[in-house]
């Protein structure tokens, strides 16, 4: 997640306003931060519980997991130990969620654009080729080469929780890198599994799990009852893959990918805001029903799934699945194996070091060869931190080394690895980050503009080689932004062509609802080339930027409305705040308007007269930080 804050917006007289708004991040509004480092802090007791059980359980630990249930109605009969119905049931909702985060991000997040995607989708490639090929080297002498699904995927929940706690001081650049990374390596992950590790394979109870695959696919088009509809075609689709021979958790992946996913609709969010108005006025159970519903369809079944599962696998199915599988027995004779063990340096190295040099190197050739974009704040150090943070394999890592290796004795020195790597790698990791954070001290933070100005991209007034700059981070529900439009026009008319004038977004989402939509409007507008007309109709009519109105504004403007409601549902439009909220993060902006004259941090007053003293007092030596390309969409 991003995470912007803004602060109150500097009055007049310089320092901050006591009338200006408080933007908290946009991780604590929707406590997704939270819960990831609160899922790691769980994941990592979990691990210590069950090594200290294993150790000191007396053999309760495996007789326990080794439990037999059996679940059967008249001649159909399942039977499943503890340790099964966690790795293969339980777990099968934690792929599940994986699977929606991939269809999410491929639909409408970082994975929609190539030019986006390339940079974290070849770091995620070589990053599971690389350790892949080291772990084949050096464990080689084990007899155990076929183990090396055991040293390709990255912890997703253990990466995010981690750098949570020990992540650079401004980590959305880099969270937003790390997370597209992690959705390609389980990807690599789980078709691995599937083509690699998947015995017994019978081919016709996987023709029903395809029919029924087919089914949910339609089910979207239900009117009403999908739910339960859902549920149960996801339980013949799991049973009918557990007979097939291929491991069930894929059916998790598989029925995910098929859950719809999509952008709010404008429309849709105002007719549940309207039926949510009408059962303030007249409250009753049937308005509250039909409210309810009209909110909740306003939200992809993607998203609600997400929101329903995510504490669940965080805080029960993951800890479970830790709890099962990492209880290692610790003693002198199987430590010492472990040390001269080629299975378990393979395993050590090949996270380690094998993910470091594949992320790290991948990413750090890429940047020499400017192929891709990397964003402001996705620094080379803060990528070698990222990159390390990737060595913590463990989820995966253990449940492949059951599919993997049969030799009890060579899979505890397989866990062996896994533990020591991940410990290896949080350390390495955090310190490289603190490293990170010294070369990148406060007081330097923030006071260059990040992203230099570009005319192809950026919204801008004035010619590519004027001598002075103005770049403009704002809101468009905001006062002190309006006023400023005003500061700016005077700057303007008194520069003339020596001007440059850029706006940006940073939009206070908690304090202004509509903000963000207002934004996502105006890059609409902007793709018909009607960005600052949009924006003077909003900075005109701050109190009224519902969806309806956005759509009013359009129109009054002549744009194509039925193109413009397309264009607000499209991933473009929204990485493009996205964008300008992770350099503002970057940057450490937090208050609005915040200006940046000739590509430093105007500190200050913001009326006309201060804005061109600063201007005509700043040095316009420097080369113009834009390209000389015109903006088709200025």
């Amino acid at each position: 997640m991003t995470r912007v804050e803004i602060a109150s917006a500097p009055d007049a007289g310089g320092g901050r306003s006591r009338r200006g708004h408080r933007h908290r991040s946009i991780a604590e509004k929707i406590g997704a931060m939270g819960l990831q480092r609160v899922g790691a802090l769980m994941l990592l007791l979990a691990t210590a519980a069950a090594i200290l059980w294993a150790n000191l359980g007396l053999g309760s630990y495996t007789s326990f997991w080794d439990t037999h249930l059996e679940l059967g109605v008249g001649e159909l009969h399942l039977e499943f130990t503890l340790h099964a119905l966690v790795n293969d049931a339980l777990m099968a909702i934690f792929f599940f969620t994986v699977g929606l985060e991939v269809r999410r991000e491929f639909a409408i997040g970082e994975l929609t654009s190539w030019s986006r995607a390339m940079v974290p989708v070849v770091a995620a490639v070589v990053g599971l080729v690389v350790p892949a090929l080291l772990f084949v080297l050096i464990a080689a002498p084990s007899g155990q080469q076929q183990a090396w699904g055991v040293v390709i995927s990255t912890d997703t929940a253990f990466l995010v929780g981690a750098l949570a706690l020990v992540g650079p001081r401004v980590p959305g650049r880099l969270r937003v890198f790390l997370l597209a990374l992690a959705v390609v390596d389980d990807i690599g992950a789980l078709s691995i599994i599937a083509l690699v590790y998947t015995q017994d394979f019978t081919p016709l109870p996987l023709l029903i799990a395809v029919a029924g695959l087919v089914a949910i696919y339609f089910t979207r088009y239900l009117r009403m009852g999908r739910g339960p509809v859902y549920a149960t075609l996801a339980i013949i689709v799991w049973l009918a893959f557990l007979a097939s021979g291929v491991h069930p958790t894929l059916a998790g992946v598989a029925i995910a990918l098929l859950v719809p996913v999509y952008r709010p609709n404008r429309r849709d969010v105002e007719h549940a805001l309207e039926l949510a108005r009408t059962f303030r006025q007249s409250p009753n159970s049937e308005y509250a029903r039909v409210a309810a519903n009209s909110l909740r369809e306003s939200i992809s079944i993607n998203e609600r799934l997400q929101s329903a599962y995510a504490p669940y696998v965080a805080l029960v199915i993951l800890p479970l699945f830790a709890l099962a599988n990492a209880g290692v027995v610790l003693s002198g004779d199987i430590l010492a194996a472990a040390l001269t063990s080629a299975l378990t340096w393979g395993v050590v190295i090949g996270l380690v070091v094998g993910k470091f040099l594949g992320v790290f190197g991948s990413a750090a050739i890429m940047k020499l060869l400017r192929v891709g974009e990397f964003g402001a704040g996705l620094t080379l150090d803060r990528i070698a931190g990222g990159a390390v943070l990737c060595g913590i394999g463990f989820t995966i890592s253990l449940f492949i080394v059951d599919l993997a290796i049969d030799d009890p004795a060579a899979q505890n020195e397989a866990r062996v690895g896994v533990l020591a790597a991940s410990v290896i790698a949080f350390a390495i990791a955090t310190a490289v980050f603190r490293i990170s954070d010294a070369v990148h001290p406060d007081e330097e933070t923030g006071q260059t503009l990040v992203r230099p100005v570009d005319p192809r991209r950026d919204h801008m007034f004035g010619t590519a080689d004027a001598r002075y700059e103005v770049v403009e981070y704002g809101d468009f529900q905001c006062p002190f932004c309006s006023k400023a439009s005003g500061a700016i026009q005077q700057v303007r008319e008194e520069l003339g062509d020596e001007l440059r004038y850029v706006w940006r977004h940073a939009p206070l989402v908690d304090q202004h609802p509509n903000a963000l939509a207002g934004a996502e409007a105006s890059e609409a507008a902007a793709l018909q080339g009607r960005f600052w007309e949009f924006e003077r109709g909003l900075f005109a009519d701050q109190e009224n930027q519902l969806p309806s109105d956005i759509v009013r504004l359009a129109a009054q403007l002549g744009l194509d409305v039925p193109r413009f409601e397309r264009d607000l549902q499209s991933a473009e439009v929204a990485a493009h705040v996205r964008d300008d909220m992770l350099d503002a993060e970057a940057m450490g902006v937090d208050s609005v308007p915040t200006f940046f004259i000739n590509g430093r941090r105007h500190v200050g007053p913001y009326d006309a007269g201060s804005l061109i003293r600063a201007l005509r007092e700043a040095d316009p030596a420097p080369a113009p930080t834009s390209a000389p390309t015109p903006s088709p969409r200025s």
